[in-house]
């Protein structure tokens, strides 16, 4: 083994996120008869005020305080929306107000209702400002009854909708609760015109916000909230720059991730608060065979200073990330309650390259399931679920997670302080973590990984070994540190017939050969070297 590893710098040459420049122009809604009374329609003047800016070369449209009711909002090139102090813009709950139009959804093309802020092909785009766009999700949103108190379910129910039954689910029309087995058929017909999808519009909630292949993007000081589907989401663009915002939606919201950066290039996100019903931060690039024909990944990203409250995840990669994810920096980032902490997901069909991560300095409380998940059987896609030990053929759709480094974590409080679900053909391998502290109900439990690193851990856990260690090979286990539920319990255990090359070096004698628990097919002399 090479105990190096764990002391080497990883680095790459993070390319700058270039910012837009905006021409000095300057125009107010209220300029072309907008009105901040919530009731009245100002799509029209949206309208002409970025149709002003456009003609003047570009420029930047102020909306000044009040509460401005608009319909999808179209942004050009060179423009510059900026939301003052106490400005917060209400998009339409109408869903005839949006139009149909080709875009990205959920790691494919899809026909979706146009996005409320909504940029294709833009380049030098910002939003900036201290005000709020509210996306008027709950118009849109499917919701689950367990997810709502008795009064909250009477009142949405007064609100009109339909529920379905069996499933438990309220949808806020009949085209909408159907629209998911029509729209596969569709698809399946390889219908492509917005006309075709036109009856079942209720289902195809937008993003709140959609950027795809744009170029120097900056989004800088508002709040984004209550979004029908995800809240932001760049796709196949490069030099984007996200600061300074706050990312909200219900916790019971359904597909209401805060920010997936899908497909893009030369990325920085720093100082963002966020507080959703799904994922947080989250780095995607396409699914199955659609990201990998797109052949884009996910690159040069850095992710710093950011703080998540409730979210499935806090910082995610995945699922749909068949185009690859790399070079990617994390760090000085908080998580407050989310339900797993720093999470890689896939499954057997995505393919792609997840490579070169590094992550640093996080800090985490209670978090409901892992402080760390790698699961190669993400639930909901063929293959997926429970982990199984049996091998496939290794083919294109085989996802590779590989070199990965964390290191200074603390976590005060979880399931699991360092959960690995890999793959018997294809191992997590190259993963370091390096300075964990976690107080768990379990420790370390790794199914199918080599090539890992666990260096200076220290875990307070309610039951089991420190460390489980399940087919997996070339482990090294540098002092390890910390206490069980059970005094006598072993603090590592092994188990499976392909486990060997499990070396633990610990000047602290706190890992003995009396501590090692192995299974019969072990061979705990030949398999565990202790020094």
């Amino acid at each position: 083994m090479k105990s190096e590893k764990t002391n080497r710098e990883y680095r790459w040459a993070m390319t700058e996120a270039l910012l837009p420049e905006i021409p000095d122009y300057s125009v107010r809604i209220t300029d072309f008869g907008a009105v901040g009374d919530g009731r009245t329609d100002n799509t029209y003047a949206f309208r002409q005020a970025i149709e002003a800016c456009v003609n003047a070369g570009g420029g930047r449209v102020v909306i000044p305080p009040g509460i401005w009711l608009t319909g999808p909002i179209k942004l050009a090139s060179r423009l510059e929306l900026h939301a003052q102090n106490g400005a917060v813009i209400r998009f339409s709950k109408r869903f005839d107000d949006y139009p149909l139009i080709a875009s990205q959804f959920e790691g494919k093309p899809a026909i979706r209702c146009q996005s409320p802020l909504d940029a294709e092909g833009a380049n030098h785009v910002a939003i900036t400002g201290k005000g709020v766009f509210d996306g008027g999700g709950e118009a849109w949103r499917p919701v689950k009854r367990w997810k709502m108190t008795d009064k909250q379910w009477e009142r949405l129910l007064r609100s009109g909708g339909i529920v379905d039954e069996a499933d438990g689910l309220w949808w806020p029309s009949a085209a909408a609760m159907e629209g998911a087995a029509v729209l596969e058929r569709l698809i399946g017909e390889g219908k492509r015109e917005p006309a075709d999808y036109l009856p079942w519009r209720d289902f195809l909630r937008p993003n709140l916000l959609s950027f795809r292949r744009c170029s120097r993007v900056l989004l800088d000081g508002p709040t984004f909230q209550n979004s029908a589907a995800w809240n932001l989401h760049p796709w196949a663009s490069e030099h984007v720059t996200i600061r300074n915002v706050t990312v909200r939606n219900p916790w019971y919201a359904q597909n209401s991730d805060g920010l997936d950066i899908d497909s893009c290039r030369n990325v920085v996100v720093e100082d963002c608060t966020f507080d959703v019903g799904d994922d947080a931060i989250c780095l995607k690039s396409g699914k199955d065979e659609a990201g990998r024909e797109l052949g884009m990944p996910s690159e040069y990203i850095m992710i710093k200073n950011c703080m998540v409250y409730h979210g499935h995840g806090g910082f995610v990669i995945g699922s749909e990330m068949s185009g690859g994810v790399r070079h990617v920096h994390v760090s000085d980032c908080t998580f407050m309650g989310t339900d797993i902490g720093l999470r890689f997901k896939s499954a057997r069909g995505r393919g792609g390259v997840v490579e070169d991560i590094v992550i640093e300095r996080i800090r985490m409380t209670d978090i409901a399931s892992e402080a760390i998940s790698f699961h190669l059987f993400y639930e909901g896609v063929e293959g997926s679920g429970t982990a199984r030990d049996e091998e496939v053929p290794v083919t294109i759709g085989t996802p590779v997670f590989r070199n990965i480094h964390i290191k200074d974590v603390h976590c005060d409080g979880a399931a699991k302080a360092f959960l690995v679900n890999g793959l018997a053909e294809m191992p997590l391998e190259g993963v370091t973590v390096q300075g964990l502290t976690a107080a768990s109900r379990q420790g370390v439990v790794c199914h199918h990984v080599k090539r890992l690193t666990l260096e200076d851990v220290t875990l307070f856990t309610e039951e089991g070994p420190l460390v489980k260690l399940h087919q997996s090979r070339d482990v090294e286990i540098i002092r390890l540190g910390g206490a069980g539920g059970v005094s006598d319990e072993a603090m590592l255990a092994v188990t499976g017939s392909s486990t060997e090359q499990i070396e633990c070096r610990d000047p602290r004698t706190a890992v003995t050969q009396r501590s090692v628990w192995a299974s019969d097919e072990v061979d705990a002399n030949a398999a565990i070297r202790i020094s």
